[in-house]
């Protein structure tokens, strides 16, 4: 397994493993199920692991607290999880300092741990990039300990961009595959200048582009994949990448066709990913041990050829880029502007402007 920096963070395994999937939201998972999968990660060379508060209300924190107690040496990994989803209604008013604390606290108790490697703010509304009480709340936590770092997990390109202007933002976690392809534009640019570690999600998109899914598949009752494909519950892109099923379906057919014979279907994707250089980790999840293990290869596969990344882009230009591509566009348009003006305020409240 192949390792990168995570901004300040330090090294971690380029491939991750997301646990979502171990917590809630994909059908039922086994308790020895979710186990079996994190030991096969972390044997495939994964040493960097992501969950959350509320996946499961707390059970994918505390199952990879039990594995890295019973089975691994805990200081040879890092575990990132998010913060702020508990609140109900999620609304900016609610990122409070103290509700952050309780938050962190909380998970802090599930991973039996004193200090988090890294806390990222969970998809939180877009006004939350514009308050600096919010960020300056996650430096209180990291001066007392209860944090080693902080990043992001946002839904669009703007609130990634808005966030790296806070001095302190190690990481930003963005949705990004062969079917969501805007943040390899600024986004990445940005991110690179202020080294700030990326974390990739969704990199299969929600299993489309594995090969495996067809017209017919059924999804289980509190699968997402069942319950979200029009954004019913959180935001449709964490399910299917926001990608319709059935137009999905008829790209991946196109892009198995440019697959080299060396890769599967999801290994082209994560191969393809890692080709960006201003990504840090990517994190699929699954509870096959066989999957994990061939995820993880995609580390040390070689890079696709240039012919191949321009066949991918043809697919996207063609099948996806009318769905997707314009939820983003004037977001980007937005910020790029705003860069040209904004680091006086950030001097202001900071005292400095961020790199």
């Amino acid at each position: 397994m192949n390792h990168r920096s995570l901004g300040n963070i330090g090294s971690v395994s380029e491939v991750g493993y997301g646990a979502w999937e171990i917590g809630s939201d994909w059908g039922p998972v086994a308790e020895q199920e979710a186990k079996r999968a994190l030991k096969a990660a972390y044997e495939a060379g994964v040493d960097f692991f992501d969950t959350a508060d509320v996946y499961g209300d707390g059970r994918s924190e505390r199952f990879i607290r039990e594995v890295l107690r019973d089975e691994i040496d805990s200081g040879e990994v890092t575990v990132a999880t998010k913060a702020g989803r508990r609140l109900d209604p999620h609304t900016v008013e609610g990122y409070t300092e103290s509700n952050l604390r309780a938050f962190v606290d909380r998970s802090r108790e599930n991973l039996d741990v004193e200090t988090l490697d890294l806390v990222q703010l969970h998809c939180p509304p877009t006004d939350a990039y514009y308050r600096p009480a919010i960020f300056a709340a996650m430096d209180n936590l990291a001066e007392e300990g209860r944090i080693n770092a902080y990043g992001v997990s946002v839904e669009k390109v703007e609130q990634g961009l808005k966030a790296i202007e806070y001095p302190n933002v190690d990481t930003v976690q963005i949705i990004f595959n062969p079917f969501r392809q805007r943040p390899k534009e600024l986004f990445f640019d940005e991110a690179a200048r202020r080294n700030i570690g990326v974390i990739v999600r969704v990199p299969l998109a929600s299993g489309l582009l594995t090969g495996n899914l067809g017209l017919d598949t059924e999804f289980a009752e509190d699968d997402h994949r069942n319950f979200n494909r029009e954004g019913e519950a959180f935001d449709v892109g964490e399910t299917f990448a926001g990608v319709p099923y059935d137009v999905g379906l008829r790209a991946v057919d196109e892009l198995e066709s440019y697959c080299p014979d060396r890769l599967s279907m999801a290994q082209l994707s994560l191969r393809w990913i890692l080709d960006h250089s201003a990504v840090s980790t990517v994190i699929p999840g699954s509870t096959t041990p066989s999957h994990i293990k061939s995820n993880g290869a995609a580390s040390t596969a070689d890079s696709l050829d240039k012919k191949t990344h321009q066949a991918i882009e043809r697919v996207y230009d063609e099948h996806i880029h009318e769905y997707v591509h314009h939820q983003w566009w004037a977001y980007v348009c937005l910020i790029t502007v705003m860069f040209s003006w904004t680091a006086h305020l950030n001097a202001t409240y900071w005292g400095s402007v961020p790199p």
